[in-house]
């Protein structure tokens, strides 16, 4: 049995995650259930127990206040993977210090693929040529985009990879307060 891998992620679920859901939906139908998100912790198999984890982002994250981040030009991943994503600009160090704060606890820690990057991912392709058909598109229509690129980080949600491509929450996470918003 394969063991399970879990990720922490900020949900967009303002104006610019709205745009990025409708480009994904429009350009790879079959990744339209996934929400809009920015990801504070890759996708990894844990160093504890699923509720240590939990036990571990409440003591953590309650030490974190709530930052704002703001959105930058689209951008590939392309050769190591056919991922186009909007790179996090301004405030990204804040993103990359939580992350090295929670990959520092032994519940949390986990074997990372690549050198963590922030971004927000619009959409992951079958393979590089599609990747920058679909680059080419997501930064005209990014470039058109009249609302505001700024995200509040405030929530965080600790997934599990239930099969690929789809991920369960399992608990969620205020910034800045005493304790989990609770179990989804």
């Amino acid at each position: 049995m394969q063991s399970l891998r879990y990720a922490l992620v900020a949900y967009v679920r303002n104006p610019v995650g709205q745009f990025v859901e409708g480009l994904r939906r429009e350009m790879h139908p079959e990744m339209a259930h996934l929400a809009a998100h920015v990801t504070i912790l890759p996708p990894r198999r844990l160093g504890g127990t699923e509720q240590q984890a939990i036990e571990a982002l409440n003591e953590i994250c309650k030490t974190v206040a709530p930052f704002e981040i703001d959105l930058g030009d689209v951008e590939t991943f392309i050769p190591v993977t056919p991922t186009v994503y909007i790179r996090v600009g301004q405030a990204a160090y804040r993103m990359r210090e939580l992350h090295d704060l929670l990959s520092s606890d032994a519940a949390l820690r986990g074997e990372e693929d690549w050198p963590y990057t922030p971004h927000m991912t619009i959409i992951k392709m079958a393979g590089e040529p599609q990747a920058q058909a679909a680059l080419g598109v997501a930064r005209d229509r990014w470039q058109q985009f009249p609302g505001a690129r700024r995200v509040r980080i405030e929530e965080l949600t600790f997934v599990r990879e239930d099969r690929d491509h789809c991920w369960v929450d399992l608990s969620s996470v205020t910034l800045g307060s005493e304790q989990a918003v609770g179990r989804r």
